[in-house]
């Protein structure tokens, strides 16, 4: 069984795979006070609700945005499976045609969910990551990985709103009842929530012109559900394509390695 993981600013996503197939997925906190012994404590502790042990993983990949974390969670790895899991990154072969200008400053945690997106979807693509930030990845109808944008995440942008601003409370992710607020609560959900949804729509419709034609749209992330059922495209939801991208990017360098 493989494990993947992606070290996000936010959570540690994990998922078990067997096969390609994606059987299990737990997420832990992101903390950089936490060692890896209790990295590995807590991963110890998701394999055993799940029914699983350590010697079931026999290899292990990640990709990270987190780099404060990325070593203890690999450490953390290696104190539970045995083994260091292969990082994501420099001389890890992808399978992905990354036409930017400088393909090493991309996320892996892009990488991984286009090479996934390709698995199943056919090109052009529009990627659309809800998470800390709002990332959008496009890739042309060759499949060719041409760029992004990152705008602020919906939690960051409204605790950032609410920190930055005496008089602004914080608050829930409640979708208002209209657009026009006529109290503080409303004005903020719908500045929030539409603002976005305003966003993601406008974000589509402008890569789509750069693009030529238009894309197939897929979205990932807990708040895409907030937001995607209010957008005017039609936006499919796949929560599974980074973990299943790490896996598949295993597997390339597996056979490499054995050649």
């Amino acid at each position: 069984m493989l494990l993947a993981l992606n070290i996000g600013n936010s959570e540690l996503l994990l998922g078990f795979l067997d096969g390609g197939v994606l059987t299990n997925t737990a997420s832990l906190s992101s903390d950089q006070n936490r060692t890896a012994d209790e990295y590995a404590c807590l991963m110890k502790n998701v394999l055993d609700f799940r029914g699983l042990a350590p010697s079931d993983i026999t290899g292990a990949i990640c990709s990270s945005v987190a780099p404060a974390l990325t070593q203890t969670v690999r450490r953390a790895v290696e104190l539970l499976c045995g083994f260091r899991p292969h990082l994501l990154g420099t001389g890890i072969r992808t399978g992905l045609n990354i036409v930017t200008e400088d393909p090493s400053q991309l996320g892996g945690d892009l990488v991984a969910a286009a090479a996934g997106a390709l698995l199943t979807y056919k090109p052009p693509l529009i990627l659309i990551d809800f998470g800390t930030a709002t990332t959008f990845s496009a890739l042309n109808a060759d499949g060719a990985f041409l760029g992004c944008a990152i705008a602020p995440g919906l939690n960051l942008s409204t605790e950032a709103l609410s920190n930055g601003a005496s008089l602004l409370p914080h608050i829930a992710h409640s979708v208002p009842k209209k657009c026009i607020g006529t109290n503080t609560m409303e004005s903020m959900q719908s500045g929030c929530i539409f603002g976005s949804v305003a966003m993601i729509d406008g974000m589509i419709e402008r890569m789509e012109g750069e693009l030529g034609s238009p894309a197939t749209v897929i979205a990932s992330g807990a708040i895409a559900d907030s937001i995607v059922p209010l957008c005017r495209h039609k936006i499919l939801r796949d929560d599974t394509l980074l973990l299943r991208g790490l896996a598949s990017i295993y597997e390339k360098n597996q056979r490499k390695a054995k050649k």
